[in-house]
């Protein structure tokens, strides 16, 4: 019995590390998007939460290479067991972002700052090719409308400054796997100047709230008693694009206990 059990323990190790290294592709009409992503550390209490780094990364491509439809809307859909918490955060307001350059932007909202990264897009103008842009990105916690938020500061400087707010509205769904969406609209003036190819965000972020360490990201392995771990669904990424062609993909990851 105990070496079945050792034997099971390695097939659970085996397969939860292919579950942790895979991307996701799903595509429709010649349009593919590739969403990938995890989360560290991979060991987690099965009775509390702890704090999690989360990074998400996604491609948008076409099969022929041509200009993908503008992308309207996004959303994340975060598993059950993860959660998302803002209590005690400083509050970054849209209008703090807008038209500012990064430096600016951590000037007046460093202490709301959860995230980071960077993307590249190809940028077009009337008569002219499309030329490539690397940018920055940064994530707020914040309101909008009143309600909590994730405010993305997107930066491009080539050929010249843009700035672009994307507000992320938060919800937490009382049923089904996944405890936490969140989900923004993309401006057609940010969208229509051309088109994002690759994104990729870091989230992470330690405070004290009320003489207690929060994380604005955290976690548990909720896997069954005697169990050594879980294969969970851990995000669905939903991206919309013009003309209402939607792809969806789900992430597959694991966690073991510790």
């Amino acid at each position: 019995m105990r070496h079945l059990a050792v034997i099971a323990s390695l097939l659970v190790a085996v397969s939860l590390g292919a579950a942790l290294a895979r991307a996701e592709i799903a595509g429709e009409d010649g349009l593919y998007v590739s969403f990938g992503g995890g989360f560290a550390p991979r060991s987690l209490p099965r009775d509390r939460d702890v704090p999690v780094t989360v990074h998400l990364h996604t491609s948008i491509k076409t099969a022929d290479g041509s200009h993908p439809p503008h992308l309207r809307r996004i959303s994340f859909a975060v598993n059950r067991y993860g959660h998302v918490s803002t209590a005690g955060l400083p509050a970054c307001r849209p209008s703090l972002l807008e038209s500012t350059n990064p430096a600016t932007a951590l000037s007046r909202c460093r202490g709301a700052l959860v995230g980071q990264g960077d993307f590249f897009a190809n940028v077009e103008f009337p008569d002219r090719p499309p030329f490539p842009v690397h940018g920055r990105m940064l994530a707020f916690s914040g309101r909008f409308r009143g309600k909590p938020a994730i405010l993305l500061h997107v930066y491009g400087s080539t050929p010249v400054d843009v700035t672009v707010v994307l507000a992320f509205t938060i919800r937490h769904p009382a049923k089904g796997k996944f405890g936490t969406v969140l989900s923004t609209r993309i401006p057609r003036l940010a969208s229509d100047l051309g088109y994002v190819t690759d994104v990729s965000l870091k989230f992470s972020r330690i405070y004290r709230y009320r003489g207690r360490e929060r994380s604005f990201l955290s976690a548990r392995c909720a896997a069954p008693a005697g169990f050594p771990g879980a294969i969970f669904s851990f995000t669905k990424g939903t991206f919309v694009f013009a003309g209402e062609t939607r792809i969806s993909t789900t992430l597959t990851r694991n966690c073991t206990v510790r």
